[in-house]
């Protein structure tokens, strides 16, 4: 599959640190309909004004892009034609670590080639490729112009596409992804329906809990979702979802971090009434959620967190006025302190505390000016754990910290 647009794709790494290779003027495409849809990588074809489909007997068609999706980095092509070769659909979520697979593609523009390997890892997510994973892994032979091509199981069935290679030198290292069909079947489905992809939506900012945040929520394991912030009117909102809860299940399905908890609900179809259970002040209580759609604009935030030491040693502050929220970002009628200055290596840098951050809890004790940030924090034992609530560029954030 060859397009006009721009030429290559480069990872944003620095030398001798892995690179992340995508094609870009060229790629491969796998038909799955006799009519002519094809299914590749939306970075194939991205800002392409033309796209030319050259099928292995040589023939060449014009393509249509009917949709895609960057965020699973997927899209659908159509050409006009009958009776054409396809690759049936196959169960991705059968595929175990260990199993043969074949990649089918167009690497370095030699057209049909196959390469044999194995499933290396299932579930590959925080990647940093797309903003959905869920990668298959594998060691066959991926190169760039590889991508969007089909990965085959032993009896030909499509159970992913060839998304992206990790690598040092530009070529095969031994590292590929590729998005699974249990995720591309159904976007591939929408986006020929609607020609957009319609999304689960909860409403809620979500981060993993570290063992230190764990513990200052009284739990004994890191599982489940902590909830660092509820939209305004959102289907969380409405349900009494609130700000600390920590979701452990979903459907009655248990839910190990933010990102399978991300996973779930984007695939739940709009409308759907799902049972959320949560943690809330050491108890369990169980909420019905009415999932919505999912807004263009909406993103999920997967907060990051640093490693965690002493509190508040070297961290300036000062109130938080209606200018410097604008200037920060800060949305809503939220009140805290702003950090002014962190010192480098201080307990509170490893704790994840930066500067432009707004302290609005500590302990879950609300902190609305200077003094109260020097009344609360003046009160913390040493060797207490310490939960701080944080505004970041508009995002809530929990951080855990040892006095």
């Amino acid at each position: 599959m060859n397009h006009s647009g721009p030429r290559g794709f480069h990872g944003p790494q620095g030398p001798g640190e892995p690179r992340e290779y995508r094609s870009g003027g060229q790629g491969s495409g796998v038909i799955v309909s006799p009519d002519g849809y094809i299914l590749t990588n939306n970075h194939v074809i991205d800002g392409a004004r033309t796209v030319t489909i050259t099928l292995p007997d040589k023939r060449e068609f014009m393509g249509k892009i009917v949709g895609a999706d960057p965020k699973t980095d997927l899209a659908v092509v159509k050409i006009e034609g009958q009776n054409l070769p396809t690759v049936s659909w196959g169960d991705a979520t059968k595929l175990q670590v260990g199993e043969y697979v074949l990649a089918v593609g167009n690497p370095f523009g030699l057209n049909s080639t196959v390469t044999l390997g194995i499933v290396s890892a299932l579930g590959r997510g925080r990647m940093g490729i797309t903003q959905y994973e869920d990668f298959i892994q594998t060691d066959a032979a991926i190169n760039p112009g590889n991508s969007g091509g089909a990965l085959v199981n032993t009896k030909g069935e499509l159970v992913g596409i060839n998304t992206a290679i990790f690598s040092q030198t530009g070529g095969y290292q031994g590292v590929g992804f590729a998005v699974p069909t249990s995720m591309s079947k159904p976007i591939y489905d929408s986006l020929v329906k609607h020609g957009k992809v319609v999304r689960g939506f909860l409403g809620v900012s979500i981060q993993d809990l570290t063992q230190d945040l764990a513990t200052s929520f009284g739990l004994k394991d890191a599982k489940g979702a902590l909830v660092s912030d509820v939209k305004d009117e959102s289907p969380a909102g409405q349900a009494g979802l609130k700000q600390g809860d920590i979701i452990t299940t979903y459907q009655g399905s248990p839910v190990e971090d933010a990102v399978a908890l991300q996973r779930q609900v984007t695939k739940t179809a709009v409308g759907t009434k799902v049972t959320v259970r949560v943690i809330r002040d050491g108890h369990e209580k169980d909420f019905t959620v009415t999932i919505g759609e999912q807004p263009d604009t909406t993103k999920i935030a997967k907060a990051e967190t640093g490693e965690t030491d002493y509190a508040f040693a070297g961290v300036a502050v000062q109130d938080l006025d209606r200018d410097t929220a604008k200037e920060l970002g800060v949305k809503g009628k939220v009140q805290g302190v702003v950090v002014m200055a962190v010192e480098p290596d201080s307990g509170a840098e490893k704790a994840g505390v930066m500067r432009g951050d707004v302290i609005r809890e500590i302990n879950r004790q609300p902190v609305k000016s200077a003094k109260d940030f020097e009344k609360v924090s003046a009160g913390l034992k040493k060797g207490e754990n310490v939960l701080i609530l944080i505004d970041r560029r508009g995002n809530a954030l929990f951080l855990s910290a040892k006095v």
